[in-house]
């Protein structure tokens, strides 16, 4: 098993910055430290192409439609999908500008072609007097140059050249990972999709288990982006235990996403084992005393929080197996994370769990604020995201009792009669929970799904279907007959 190849670049946190750049809830100091981590790595790396794409008063995608220069006035363009989705909105509106320097532009291009030149000039003595591992190493430094400099197009011909010219395993599924993590960060959710499925084909023909556990963290962050948080919370609570993917997000946000596609998708005895228990999750969002019995193995979700995958309830419990923490996956690099406080989701994990729905409430509120809001890969379906978890809680509620006062219920969730009136009728009009809301007595009452009803219901929906097309079909023989008489 050899080390990971190509795993450098992109930097997917200067992906962030710049959507700091675009995100109205930012401060205005976010936003200033992140323009200046922006411009820092554009010129540490001589990112000519990236720096265009941002900030060319033309197609630059931070420029909102209509600004521009009197030399060269806007066109009216419409941003990109993949542009739309690496930035907060599709109109920006820049409080603070990355500014456009025609003389920076032509000095990193300069620097650009000049590394190119060398890299070409090494690749034709390779050819001349070298063999093919010279020659690959020639184009796989200029696939990292262009994936350095941000030049998105470039850098995946350069990387698929490469997968065209190489037979070994491990390099084809090391050069997809990175075409996703360019994809990542772009924004390309088609090529993102695409690629995973293609590293999941190398992987099961023979990869080795450091891709595989790679690969698997890929897949759950690709998953979260997309909203497919079912999909998503098993393979990112998988990857706790054995996180050696730093090119890809660091620890404490694979921890966040765990929570977070958890806390939203999984059945309440499994949410018990693998998010409230979990040794992993406890070791950095619990207190001084669950840390420590998380690292000692005191209480542990164990082996649970690795299952390939997420059992039934029926088939699940909630007294978690002791397991140590992994204390190599944890020290890998927290030293150079910033400081995150985590009290809001384990506030949101512990009061749901326990049916605190007024605390729920309010935890939900502050993760909107300090995780959803800010993230990049979160923003785009945080208000999707609150309402699934509003229903979650409702649903919870709802399921334990035949009849509720709706005083009570809202009572409760801390919110008034009228609000909660006006939420639950959103998800009972859509079928979300079965329960009909009587105003004139101030009650709720849910209306348990009979199986067997609905067996009854399905056999005579499907039969009157079936007669309707015999019906149709006899028609047509009768009438085939009449023709040939």
């Amino acid at each position: 098993m050899g080390e990971p190849l190509f795993a450098k670049y992109p930097d997917l946190q200067l992906a962030q910055h710049i959507f700091q750049l675009t995100n109205p809830t930012c401060s205005k100091s976010t936003k200033q430290a992140s323009l200046k981590a922006v411009q820092d790595a554009i010129q540490e790396h001589k990112m000519a192409p990236l720096y265009r794409y941002l900030a060319h008063p033309v197609d630059g995608v931070l420029n909102a439609p209509g600004e521009g220069t009197a030399q060269q006035p806007t066109s009216h363009r419409r941003p990109s999908s993949s542009a739309a989705s690496m930035l907060a909105t599709k109109n920006p509106s820049i409080e603070i500008p990355l500014a456009w320097d025609e003389k920076l532009y032509e000095s990193l291009k300069a620097e650009n072609e000049k590394e190119l030149e060398a890299i070409q000039k090494e690749e034709d003595e390779a050819v001349e007097k070298a063999g093919e591992t010279e020659i690959q190493a020639a184009r796989g430094k200029r696939a990292e140059l262009y994936n350095r400099i941000g030049d998105k197009e470039k850098a995946i011909a350069s990387y698929e050249t490469i997968f065209e010219k190489t037979g070994i395993l491990g390099t084809k599924i090391d050069l997809v990972l990175a075409i996703i993590r360019i994809a990542l960060f772009f924004g390309d959710k088609v090529l993102a999709k695409k690629s995973v499925e293609r590293a999941g084909v190398l992987v099961e023909s023979g990869g080795d288990w450091d891709r595989r556990n790679r690969l698997k963290a890929y897949h759950g962050l690709h998953s979260l982006t997309v909203r497919s948080h079912s999909q998503a919370a098993p393979l990112l609570l998988d990857s706790l235990s054995t996180f050696t993917s730093y090119e890809l997000c660091n620890y404490s946000s694979l921890v966040i996403y765990a929570i977070l596609a958890g806390s939203v998708s999984l059945k309440r005895v499994d949410f018990k084992s693998k998010v409230v228990d979990a040794p992993e999750i406890k070791a950095i969002v619990g207190g001084a005393e669950d840390k420590l019995s998380a690292i000692s193995g005191q209480t542990s979700a164990g082996p649970a929080a690795g299952d390939e995958e997420m059992a039934d309830a029926s088939g699940s419990t909630a007294t978690p197996i002791p397991t140590a923490v992994n204390l190599t996956t944890l020290g890998g690099q927290q030293d150079a994370e910033v400081a995150i406080d985590f009290t809001p989701l384990a506030k949101l994990v512990k009061s749901l769990y326990e049916g605190d729905y007024k605390n729920f409430f309010g935890a939900l509120g502050e993760v909107e604020v300090n995780f959803l809001s800010q993230d990049r890969y979160l923003y785009e379906h945080k208000s999707w995201y609150v309402r699934e978890m509003r229903l979650r809680g409702y649903q919870q509620l709802l399921q334990s009792y035949r009849v509720v006062g709706l005083q009570s219920m809202a009572n409760d969730f801390g919110v008034t009669v009228d609000f909660l009136d006006k939420d639950l009728a959103k998800f009972i009009a859509a079928d979300r929970i079965p329960c009909t809301i009587d105003r004139v007595k101030g009650i709720i009452e849910t209306n348990r799904p009979d199986d067997k009803n609905k067996q009854y219901a399905d056999v005579v929906k499907q039969g009157d279907q079936l007669i309707t097309k015999l019906q149709k079909y006899g028609q047509s023989v009768r009438l085939r007959g009449s023709e040939r008489g």
